[in-house]
């Protein structure tokens, strides 16, 4: 660790003689008293995102309490709106002046800005969340963090099926109609993971579904994305499902009478009739332990990555009222067998590629070259997904699933 608390006692012993005031007493401090981190968070846009922003924000505020019961407070510097270009250096270098002791950085593209400016602080603890340079670099003061967001999604995904497979034994659709569309943001391995897994959760309960992403460009476009889901909707799907940042997807979707599953946040409270469930990274997890780790003088991972078996991927309430008669038990069971390994989300008996089984593939190294050092990610009968580094390298593109635009 590149800092350690200690306990200042400082004796002074004043000779009556010299001072008729008599003497003071030894001081003592204890660390329980003063135990205060300053943390910069970063964030690329704001709470009214209700999304991934106000995901970050519940976490933030979470870990305070946790940490406050731990004797711990912290000093929130938060900066909203950041965007990913030369601005992100200026809101690392404002943090680090303010005196902040760790600068979180909670979006994907801000990790090479922030980068440029660790160097200059090496006594600042800096970290980049869903990234992945910070953990393959040999400074002390970078980290990266994500979870096993995939186990979410899959979970998702079994909501979605088991609705739609509902749908196809009531005869409201046929089984080729069991089409879902999907709002990506970029065609990065992170999106591709999510959107993935998401599907084979689908299918394990809805044989006959099909997916259809379409990518918009962009981590948070609120237009953007409402125009992909309506776009989408209009091409025949009947479920729309979504890696993107804000709420407009599950909107969309209740406009066209279409069922929707999201991330980051509940979001039946604004698609009713629309919204099944969602996923969450449940953020405070790893700020907890982070600052907790600075506070005592410990270490901060380098890289870090834990899923639902540790509660650091959560499910957002089913929203029983639309959902499919045996959901709630259907996820339950899905959830515990993810959190035993029962289940292989990225069991490659379940998917093929160009009508082939997946055999073998790559844990990337940092500039995604397949040098010595990458890992051969594909080993008793699945993919390993964030299991050689945080941020997810599955890059597959899996039958059953169509890409309608040009990657991003």
């Amino acid at each position: 660790m590149k800092k350690t608390l200690s306990v200042l006692i400082v004796l002074l012993f004043v000779s009556a003689i010299a001072f008729a005031g008599g003497s003071k007493e030894a001081a003592s401090t204890s660390a329980a008293d003063t135990n205060t981190v300053k943390v910069g968070l970063l964030c690329i846009g704001d709470e009214n995102d209700q999304g991934y922003t106000y995901n970050f924000i519940r976490g933030r505020d979470e870990a305070t309490k946790l940490l406050a019961a731990d004797g711990i407070t912290v000093d929130w510097v938060t900066k909203y709106n950041v965007r990913e270009d030369s601005s992100c250096v200026d809101a690392n270098i404002e943090a680090a002046e303010e005196g902040c002791q760790i600068i979180i950085n909670n979006s994907y593209g801000f990790e090479p800005y922030m980068l440029e400016v660790v160097d200059s602080y090496p006594d600042i603890e800096f970290i980049s969340c869903t990234n992945c340079a910070s953990a393959l670099d040999d400074r002390a003061n970078t980290h990266n963090a994500f979870a096993d967001i995939y186990e979410g999604r899959y979970v998702a995904g079994v909501v979605a099926g088991m609705k739609l497979q509902q749908m196809i034994d009531e005869g409201k659709i046929t089984p080729e109609q069991a089409v879902i569309g999907y709002v990506g943001a970029y065609s990065f391995a992170e999106v591709i993971s999510g959107f993935t897994s998401y599907y084979l959760g689908a299918k394990s309960v809805c044989p006959s579904v099909t997916m259809l992403v379409s990518f918009v460009g962009s981590w948070s476009d609120a237009t953007a994305e409402s125009d992909a889901a309506l776009a989408l909707a209009d091409r025949g799907c009947v479920m729309i499902s979504q890696h993107s940042d804000n709420t407009t997807p599950a909107t969309a979707a209740q406009s066209k009478g279409v069922f929707h599953t999201g991330y980051n946040n509940d979001m039946s409270g604004i698609a009713p009739n629309a919204s099944l469930i969602s996923t969450r990274i449940d953020w405070g997890i790893y700020f907890y332990e982070a600052i907790k780790a600075y506070a005592e003088g410990k270490e901060i991972p380098q890289d870090w990555c834990k899923g639902m078996a540790d509660g650091a991927v959560v499910m957002t309430a089913l929203n029983e009222a639309i959902a499919a008669p045996g959901t709630k038990e259907k996820m339950e069971e899905t959830i515990s067998a993810i959190s035993s390994g029962k289940i292989e989300v990225f069991d490659t008996s379940k998917f093929t590629v160009g009508g082939a089984p997946l055999t073998h593939a790559f844990a990337l190294d940092l500039d995604g070259d397949f040098t010595a050092e990458t890992e051969e990610a594909v080993y008793d009968g699945a993919f390993h997904e964030s299991e050689f580094q945080s941020a997810p390298y599955f890059t597959a593109q899996i039958d059953g699933i169509t890409w309608l635009n040009a990657a991003y």
